[in-house]
């Protein structure tokens, strides 16, 4: 019997393994030019990258970055966690304040409800307004 390559197997990680702190670990990593030309290819736009933790009055916005094919403001919020309402006023406050035409939210897990919500922002704002929902793994 002939010996094959050796293989191994990939096993799912809790991504709080990987990055400790949201804000501290996971945002840069997100920021970086590889990772946001992979999520930008994800959703169909090209990134540039702006700032990280970008004020927006009182409050601290993850990611900023430009679509680089209109100029645009695109936010990236991201969530090491099962979406929650909070992230939900986040998005709105945040797209809003930043004046964005993409919303990217990334998130472990979405649930059933924040999903509809996305689509229901996209059915209900004119075109060239864009809500994101992507789930990450490790």
């Amino acid at each position: 019997m002939s010996e094959g390559p050796d293989l191994g197997r990939l096993e799912k990680v809790n991504p709080r393994d990987v990055w400790a702190d949201e804000a501290r670990d996971f945002t840069p990593w997100l920021a970086s030019e590889e990772n946001l030309n992979l999520l930008g290819a994800a959703v169909g736009v090209e990134l540039e990258f702006e700032e990280t933790e970008k004020a927006v009055g009182p409050f601290w916005a993850d990611i900023l970055s430009k679509d680089t094919a209109t100029g645009d403001w695109v936010l990236i919020e991201n969530q090491l966690a099962k979406t929650d309402h909070d992230h939900v006023g986040k998005l709105i406050t945040y797209g809003a304040g930043l004046d964005a035409a993409t919303v990217i939210w990334v998130a472990t897990r979405f649930r059933e409800e924040h999903r509809a919500g996305l689509d229901w922002l996209n059915e209900h704002t004119h075109d060239g307004i864009a809500f994101f929902g992507l789930e990450i793994e490790v």
